[in-house]
């Protein structure tokens, strides 16, 4: 399925997402320990998306709660992977399960379940 795009334009989407699930991760853990904790996990959250956070610092809107600006800096990778690269390909849409990071993941879930029910 994947032949027909170059592979800069998929490297690209799987970086993009893993910047964004990261983000997500982030917001996610953020719900349940604050952004000081000593867990592991949140320090790796905090330490690798505070550079993007102060990068869109001029564009987040200060009304924001602190919880939530990752989740809005995530938005905006979901955006350009969903709406600016196939536009940018000449594509209108890439189709159901068009992110090729997710793509992959849900094909990897779904041979790992028919596994255990065959």
């Amino acid at each position: 399925m994947y032949e027909n795009f170059p592979i800069w334009l998929l490297a690209a989407d799987y970086i993009m997402g893993v910047i964004m699930w990261t983000l997500i991760g982030r917001f996610a853990m953020g719900i349940f320990l604050p952004q000081d904790s000593s867990f592991f996990f949140m320090r790796f959250f905090v330490r690798a998306t505070n550079p993007l956070l102060k990068l869109f610092s001029p564009i987040t809107p200060g009304f924001l709660i602190l919880p939530l600006i990752p989740l809005y800096v995530a938005w905006f990778f979901y955006m350009i992977r969903f709406y600016l690269m196939p536009l940018l390909l000449g594509y209108s849409v890439m189709g159901t399960l068009s992110f090729p990071l997710e793509s992959e993941f849900a094909h990897g879930v779904a041979n790992l379940i028919g596994r255990f029910l065959n």
